[in-house]
Order: structure tokens, then sequence, then C-alpha cells
């Protein structure tokens, strides 16, 4: 009996010892890169082709409650209106000094500032409505704010680059860095995940309230 056991040789282990084992024996070199092969699973690419981006993306759950990124991106809508109404207030303060020195006719001068005044509120009224309609958890109004907000930072990118316009404090440092924070936060998947529930279940009752 010694004799055939000697010649079976030993016998395999293939219980959890083993995995242990064999996993243990591998060392810490297999480990990290098995370690690296999980992240890159996970992790998402930096650059994807546009036929990813623009295909059938899986997309994540819709969460039952705001996400934090609609509220921030509502809050900083917001703030970028706060930003206009203290950039108008300004204006008006400095623009009757500065008509002077371009040497504006004083009519001409009125109808400028009352002009600026006009659209300029207008613009606010109509950020503050989309901010609102943001927190609602309208997908339209986060499309418009967000193309609206490229534009704006590719306008001051291009000033910047081919004009030389320069980005201060005093003049478009804080409407950029507000833009370039709700781009961010309104193009979250998770405010889009949102944005999109919330679409498909006022679509959803407004089917049924035209069937019955």
């Amino acid at each position: 009996m010694a004799e055939s056991s000697a010649e079976r040789g030993p016998e395999l282990d293939h219980g959890p010892a083993a995995d242990h084992r064999s996993a243990t024996n591998h060392g810490p070199a297999v480990q990290h890169g098995r370690l690296l092969e999980h992240r890159r699973e996970r992790k998402r690419a930096a650059f994807e082709p546009a036929a990813a981006l623009l295909g059938g993306d899986a997309q994540p759950s819709a969460p039952a409650r705001r996400p934090l990124s609609t509220a921030l991106g509502a809050v900083f809508v917001m703030l970028r209106a706060l930003t206009g109404v203290l950039w108008l207030v300004a204006f008006a303060l400095f623009w009757r000094d500065l008509a002077a020195e371009l040497e504006i006719p004083r009519d001409a001068s009125e109808v400028a500032l009352i002009t600026v005044l006009v659209v300029g509120g207008i613009f606010i009224v109509v950020l503050l409505l989309l901010a609102w309609m943001i927190w609602r958890g309208s997908n339209f109004a986060r499309v418009l704010v967000m193309l609206g907000l490229t534009l704006s930072i590719t306008t001051a990118a291009i000033g910047y680059f081919t004009a030389g316009e320069e980005i201060t404090i005093q003049t478009t440092l804080l409407t950029v860095a507000f833009d370039i924070l709700v781009l961010l936060a309104l193009s979250s998947r998770d405010a889009r995940a949102w944005a999109r529930a919330k679409a498909q279940a006022r679509q959803a009752r407004r089917q049924a309230t035209r069937r019955s």
C-alpha cells in the first residue's frame, strides 16, 4: 500500500486552503498586477470614441432623491445670476464717467445704459427661471444651460487666445469660474440620470392623463 501511495504521488488539494496557498505563493507582484487589472476594468477611459458616446451607453439608475450635483448646479446658476446683478450695478455706477471720457452724448449714453440694464435684467430673470427648472428636474433646462455655458466659455477662450483679452477678477474670471463649476455639476451622470427619469415620469403622467 505504501508503494502504491508513493507511486501516485501527493494528492492534490482543491479546497479553499489550497487557493489561499496558491495566491500566497504567487507573491506580491502577481497580486499587484491583478489589482491593476481590476482597476482598469472599473476605470472609465478619459477619451472615448464618438460612436461610444453617441451610442447606447448603459445609463446608471436614477437616484430616488435629488442628487447633490443637481442641487449644486441649480445653486451655481443662481449665483451666476447674482454675479450678473453685481455686474449691472457696477456698470450703472461707472457708466456715466466712462461715457464722459468717451465723449458720448448724454442722450445716447442714457439710451445705452437703459438698454444694457434691460437686456441684463432679462438675462438674469431667465437664469433664475432655469435654476428653478433645474432644481425641479427639467432635462431641457439642464441641456440648455450646458449649451449656453459651453458657448460662454468658448467665447472667453477665443477672446483670450486671439484678441489677448485678460481674464481677471475685474473682467470675466468670476463668470468663467462659475460657468465651469455649473458645467461640471450638470454634466455628471447622476444629474443626467435624475433629470431623464423626471422627464420620463412627466411624459408618462401626460400619457395617462390623455388616456383617461
